[in-house]
């Protein structure tokens, strides 16, 4: 559901929206969810910038915010509803960082040290470090396991909204179309 509200802000107002967990409002039945505090929102349709990267609660802050980017797009928000996601799968936030460089680690060490291979521009942001220590990637389900997300396909769209390069990480509407919400 936060993932069909993120299309309508994008789609009706360009903006970022900034999203964490305690920004959902869910009725006691779980029919409806509104997002709420928008204190952290950007126009994202207006070409200006440089951002400052410090944006979004830390433990749902996307990968190129922690490395610098000063430029980024709604990506950075699929990002943090794949964290949410997570964390309401699992009970547990999925990368529970306590200053920007322990939640770089935190998401290195479960999602893998990024390679060029797996996203070309991350080279190229300010606070990358070809020293970062190199963790190998693993499959979303070492972390969150199937048996909290419920199917293959649930696993597989966490997978694409943790996706480390922005450029790849699935869009909302893509997302929207995504097997799991078709799922009985």
């Amino acid at each position: 559901m936060a993932i069909d509200h993120l299309v309508v802000i994008y789609v009706q107002s360009n903006i970022t929206a900034s999203i964490y967990l305690y920004q959902l409002l869910i009725s006691g039945d779980g029919r409806q969810l509104k997002l709420a505090d928008f204190g952290l929102a950007r126009l994202s349709a207006i070409p200006n910038g440089p951002y400052t990267f410090e944006v979004v609660t830390l433990w749902y802050r996307a990968p190129e915010l922690l490395l610098g980017a000063n430029r980024y797009s709604t990506a950075v928000d699929v990002w943090s509803v794949g964290c949410i996601f997570a964390e309401m799968a699992t009970g547990m936030p999925l990368f529970p960082g306590r200053s920007d460089i322990d939640q770089l680690f935190k998401i290195f060490q479960r999602r893998g040290t990024p390679t060029a291979d797996m996203w070309p521009a991350v080279l190229r942001l300010p606070h990358y470090n070809p020293e970062f220590p190199q963790w190998r990637e693993s499959p979303i389900t070492d972390h969150c396991s199937l048996e909290n997300l419920g199917s293959t396909s649930a696993a597989d769209l966490l997978g694409k909204l943790l996706q480390y390069d922005p450029d790849r990480r699935i869009a909302c509407k893509a997302a929207m179309q995504h097997p799991y919400f078709f799922e009985q």
